[in-house]
């Protein structure tokens, strides 16, 4: 079987799921489905507070979208990022999901159940899809990391460039402004 119809098989079968609470839209990387919690309120909140922000920055060309489908289907990738700037032109196309090369900028909020899925996966396969700028922000302890300049590293889709923030920076992406003062940390209560 290849990766293709893997792919394929593991697409299909993601249309026909049930969404269990509290279970997020599954994602599909490097032949696994990948099964998540739905965001919680506090991470709603971070979404909330960073779009109200860059919404009103964006041109008449651009919209920010959130948590929608983003595939390359060629790759085998399909991921859900929280919050993505696409051309308007790209939100209105006949297609299930986002091409990530109509994107500007993406940005993830980690979450507590699994950050690694933000500084790891979607590391590896956001530079691979060719999305420009990728901006992980984590409410766990007040930081941010801006990677941005697609390369392939030896084989391995990577980001060039990278810069590291704390809630209280101001973030420069692509002449957009992010103020993370902000922002709210994840309370040390779980519930």
């Amino acid at each position: 079987m290849t990766e293709q119809s893997v792919y394929r098989h593991l697409r299909e079968f993601r249309e026909t799921l049930d969404q269990p609470e509290p279970l997020a839209w599954a994602e599909i990387s490097h032949g696994q489905l990948l099964m998540m919690t739905s965001p919680k309120k506090q991470h709603q909140l971070v979404a909330h507070r960073l779009r109200t922000q860059l919404e009103p920055q964006l041109s008449t060309d651009l919209v920010l979208m959130l948590k929608t489908d983003m595939e390359d289907a060629g790759l085998g990738i399909l991921r859900v990022p929280d919050l993505v700037v696409i051309d308007e032109e790209e939100a209105v196309v006949d297609s299930d999901a986002i091409d990530p090369r109509r994107c500007h900028l993406v940005i993830e909020i980690v979450s507590r159940s699994n950050p690694s899925n933000d500084y790891e996966g979607k590391l590896r396969d956001y530079p691979a899809m060719g999305v420009p700028h990728y901006l992980i922000v984590d409410p766990r302890d007040g930081s941010a990391v801006h990677h941005w300049a697609p390369v392939n590293r030896n084989g391995v889709p990577t980001y060039d460039n990278r810069q590291h923030y704390t809630f209280s920076d101001t973030i420069s992406i692509a002449g957009w402004k992010i103020d993370t003062a902000g922002l709210p940390r994840y309370s040390e209560d779980r519930t």
